[in-house]
């Protein structure tokens, strides 16, 4: 055999290995065994470059490259389900079903709700060839190489008749199928649910608070951010799994939409096992109640059950409501509730300066995690459970990983029980704390002496949608703060390659971090204004600030009036605008910013399209254009002087609308006599 072959041997191998360990959980070799032969694929591909393919198993390890996802259009819209949280819902659209279909017999399929991020998947010639995400249910973003990294997500299918792999397992199906070899179709789309794992969450989670970094507020956030990285060896470090639900295409197996994906588990897809076909009411019930309970068990979040008719003709016959399929609902659990003990209350202190109570308490199993932390909000939050130290509390998920507490057990509380007294100085540097009026947050109003604001503000300075110095990260800032290298946002730029090159082994990554701090001279002002971590300052503001004074010298030299004339900006962050520049700590750390060579004033280029065309129009945009994206079309607008919003109302002033407008948005648009502009109309007035 010589080497081209036993390439092509290695895939067919580990594209087995991969499914029978990741999809069916019954490997067959070891890892050492597994690693071993994916290391000689490696070697021989790397020796014969002209082999190279995008779906070899090498390539579930990801790349460092960024890349910026495309917009692409669903063949099939990804429309969203009605949503019940009670029984008699369920009856009612039961009901409909069987109106709707004048009292033929039909089936229903109950399958998981799985809370993840929803992906639609293009297999042409048994080949992953897209993977978009629901996006807007008309387009959605261009995740393949991400999900390529998956290794629940077949990269290529074997067809049945080749006596390989899946035609071997097909039997694993725990029902009849109507054709249980039936030939993968030439091009199909299947879809279904990007999932973290339990597991890999709390992991994950555990990781970053040791880092003292952001915890995710669940695994579906986690996922989410996840896929959405520009790197896809970050995303092959995350372990995200994936459960498919849905099959589409021109040539389906069976009218039946159970037998569909029963097939699909033949071709080597992951489905989920909790899956049954019923036809009366009581029997959905009863597949709710069973797994209101048993969905605890396993290994990823769910919310749900979603009842679909399972013919597919039905399904036609039945049709779409303007937002939601007819042969369709989501059932909704309601949200799990455990009762456990206060001990203490302690504070954090973020970014801003604002003050965080949270309750920790006698850790207690809730919805798939261990929790011994909640969430008090504030001291108005604290106040209204009359919150005493041994009190035992009701604890909700809802959604968040640091939980809240939604209710006290008055008759459990000790006689020796103290009330829950709000500090009066900062836990972190003893300032006293302030309230600002209309704010519910206490602040600590320290903010060039506060060590976690400080670095907070160093942080918030190198995100992404700020100055956007990637190669920097919370536990460099945090490591160079401690070191002394850094004590605010300037001192970035006097550092250098062999300050942080530590005993000489990490001068590329030292480089790059330089690297990266060069670079961000070039990032526009109105970033720069948001960079500086102006209390209440946030991103839309900043774009307003840069745009109206043009340059740092006019901002900082505003008054409170000048300041509130603009539109979008209040008393309250005027207020705090003026307070940060008449900080000479702040105006020294302004000036050494300049002389490092940020923009501190708008180009000539965005001055040049600066306009009030659109000045006090709040436009929403919605559908697929063919002369500018979505994103440059909000830059326009706010360039013209024009607000994007995101949701209609009888404030809209007008909709930007391309093609393949949301059918919903269009409803209401009529009904609140909103006025459509088509792209040509709107570039026409701008012209004009």
């Amino acid at each position: 055999m010589d080497e081209r072959q036993r390439i092509e041997q290695l895939r067919r191998e580990l594209h087995e290995h991969n499914y029978r360990y990741y999809v069916l959980n019954q490997p067959t070799i070891g890892d050492q065994e597994f690693d071993f032969l994916m290391h000689e694929l490696q070697d021989l591909e790397a020796k014969h470059p002209e082999m190279a393919d995008a779906n070899s198993p090498t390539q579930r390890v990801g790349s460092d490259l960024n890349a910026e996802f495309r917009q692409v259009t669903h063949k099939y819209p990804m429309l969203s389900l009605a949503n019940t949280y009670n029984e008699q819902d369920v009856a009612d659209w039961y009901e409909s079903v069987k109106k709707g279909l004048a009292g033929e017999d039909f089936e229903v399929c109950c399958e998981m709700k799985y809370d993840g991020l929803s992906i639609s998947l293009t297999y042409i010639d048994g080949k992953l060839t897209q993977a978009v995400t629901r996006g807007d249910g008309v387009q959605g973003d261009d995740v393949t190489a991400n999900v390529k990294t998956i290794r629940s997500i077949p990269l290529v299918l074997s067809r049945s008749e080749e006596g390989d792999l899946f035609s071997q397992v097909s039997d694993i199906s725990h029902s009849t199928l109507p054709t249980p070899h039936f030939p993968i179709p030439h091009e199909f789309e299947i879809r279904g649910e990007i999932l973290m794992p339990w597991a890999v969450f709390e992991r994950l989670n555990k990781e970053r608070e040791e880092a003292e970094e952001p915890l995710f507020a669940n695994p579906r956030n986690a996922a989410s951010g996840t896929l959405k990285s520009q790197k896809s060896s970050l995303v092959a470090s995350r372990q995200l799994d994936a459960y498919l639900y849905y099959l589409l295409g021109e040539e389906l197996p069976a009218d039946g939409h159970f037998e569909n994906l029963e097939v699909a588990r033949a071709w080597g897809f992951k489905i989920s096992e909790g899956m049954k076909k019923v036809k009366t009411l009581q029997e959905i019930y009863d597949f709710i109640n069973y797994w209101d309970q048993a969905r605890k068990s396993l290994p990823v979040a769910t919310d749900g059950i979603v009842l679909k008719v399972n013919s597919l003709r039905q399904q036609r016959a039945l049709g779409f409501t303007a937002k939601s399929p007819r042969w369709a609902i989501a059932y909704k659990f309601k949200a799990e509730r455990v009762c456990t003990r206060l001990n203490e209350v302690t504070y954090q202190v973020g970014r801003t300066g604002a003050i965080t109570p949270v309750a920790n308490m006698d850790p207690v199993q809730l919805a798939g995690t261990t929790v011994k932390r909640a969430t008090l909000n504030n001291e108005d939050f604290i106040k209204s459970f009359d919150l005493h130290i041994g009190d035992y509390v009701y604890v909700e998920k809802g959604g968040e990983i640091i939980p809240k507490i939604v209710g006290v057990d008055i008759d459990q509380r000790p006689i020796i029980a103290q009330p829950v007294e709000f500090i009066k100085r900062c836990p972190e540097c003893g300032t006293p704390l302030v309230r600002y009026e209309g704010e519910a947050a206490w602040y600590c109003p320290n903010d060039t002496g506060c060590p976690p604001q400080i670095k907070g503000r160093i942080e918030h300075f190198i995100a992404r949608k700020a100055m956007n110095i990637d190669s920097l990260g919370p536990e460099t800032i945090d490591d160079y703060f401690r070191q002394g290298l850094i004590k605010n946002v300037a001192d970035l730029y006097e550092i250098d390659v062999q300050q942080i090159n530590g005993d000489g082994s990490r001068t590329k990554s030292a480089q790059r971090i330089v690297n990266g701090i060069a670079a961000s001279k070039e990032v526009p002002f109105e970033r720069v204004v948001f960079a500086l971590g102006i209390r209440f300052v946030g991103e839309t503001s900043a774009k307003l600030l840069a745009r109206h004074f043009k340059n740092i010298d006019a901002l900082m030299a505003a008054g409170i009036e000048e300041l509130q004339e603009i539109d979008g900006i209040g008393e309250v962050m005027a207020k705090s605008i003026i307070t940060y520049f008449h900080d000479e700590k702040n105006r020294e750390i302004i000036e050494r910013l300049r002389g490092y060579g940020l923009q501190m004033e708008l180009s000539e280029a965005q001055t040049a399209h600066l306009s009030d065309k659109l000045a006090g129009q709040s436009i929403v945009i919605s559908g697929v254009f063919s002369h500018h994206s979505r994103d440059e079309y909000k830059a326009i607008i706010e360039q013209n002087g024009g607000k994007n919003v995101g949701s209609i109302s009888s404030k809209t002033s007008f909709i930007l609308a391309g093609e393949n407008m949301g059918p919903s948005k269009l409803q209401k648009a009529e009904k609140l006599g909103i006025r459509i502009v088509s792209e040509e109309e709107f570039l026409e007035k701008l012209k004009n």
